[in-house]
């Protein structure tokens, strides 16, 4: 049987997130010669080609590759829960990685790294923030050991934790004739001017949302990013349709205040979970944070307003 060593699994998984050797060389603090004759020995006791080096051309982890980086990430952690692991009543310690959609991530992210080291001293917090397409790969390759999402079109194959409920309201300027009610009915917003927030799955819930009742949006702006969506309708370009959450002020980051108001009837309910692959099981350091996260952030807890998406 073939000789594998740990290093070598490091420094093969430092290959996932870049496009060049000398880049994971650079970040791993050694020579591109040396990382490629690691390569090159890994292989050779693999017995297969686990990437494509071409000069000039970059370097590419062939399916076989990425296949072995998805498990050595999972070898590697395992080894580090084995020295990690609390023994007879010690404090946890060690990394989370953890990846957090990026629409509500300002709800969520500040709430946990501020208060959750407090509780956990030990345990230090890695987050990544991105759209369902960039949070899924991570979790599956091993990079992420965690991800806080919507539970709205997720693929198969993960087990999750609700965190706090969520419904799709509407954000309109204070002197918008609607903003004086209640409630807004989506009918009466179709002919009105909509700020898109434009990412997955957000987008396609928008436009379900609409089809539903037979209705078309007037779309005047797509924007990638919820703080434009809100300092845009602040500046009374058009309305916003975006998902509620804990934690939010009803203001722009321009500090303009916006009005927020929920849709009758509720045209989008759901849930933010926390979510992780049904074949691995979280470290006694993360399942704490999704502890963490459900009593701070869940529809229990008493926050400082009703964050608006």
């Amino acid at each position: 049987m073939p000789e594998i060593t740990l290093r070598q699994l490091e420094l093969f998984t430092a290959l996932v997130d870049v496009s060049t050797l000398s880049e994971a060389a650079e970040r791993l603090h050694i020579s591109e010669s040396a990382l490629s004759q690691a390569v090159t020995a890994l292989e050779k006791a693999v017995g297969e080609q686990l990437c494509v080096r071409r000069k000039g051309r970059g370097l590419q982890l062939t399916p076989a590759g990425q296949h072995f980086a998805a498990r050595s990430l999972g070898i590697l952690r395992g080894a580090q829960d084995l020295v990690l692991a609390p023994r007879n009543g010690e404090a946890l310690r060690g990394p989370v990685n953890l990846g957090c959609f990026a629409s509500f991530a300002t709800s969520v992210i500040p709430e946990i790294l501020d208060r959750f080291p407090q509780r956990h001293p030990g345990v230090t917090v890695d987050v990544t923030v991105g759209t369902h397409e960039e949070l899924l790969p991570a979790l599956e390759s091993g990079r992420l050991d965690v991800a806080i999402v919507y539970d709205m079109l997720l693929p198969l194959g993960y087990a999750q934790r609700e965190i706090y409920g969520t419904e799709l309201e509407a954000v309109l300027h204070p002197d918008h004739p609607l903003a004086q009610d209640d409630a807004v009915d989506l009918a009466e917003l179709a002919d009105e001017p909509l700020i898109m927030y434009e990412s997955s799955p957000s987008t396609m819930n928008t436009h379900e949302a609409f089809a539903s009742r037979g209705l078309r949006p007037r779309i005047v702006a797509s924007v990638p990013q919820v703080i434009l969506v809100q300092a845009l309708v602040g500046r009374g370009v058009g309305y916003g349709l975006l998902m509620s959450r804990p934690n939010s002020a009803p203001v722009s980051v321009e500090g303009l205040p916006l009005a927020v108001r929920p849709l009758r009837p509720p045209a989008t309910r759901t849930h933010v979970v926390a979510i992780w692959p049904e074949d691995m099981t979280l470290t006694p350091r993360a399942a704490a944070l999704v502890d963490f996260a459900v009593e701070a952030l869940g529809d229990g807890h008493a926050g400082t307003g009703a964050e608006r998406e």
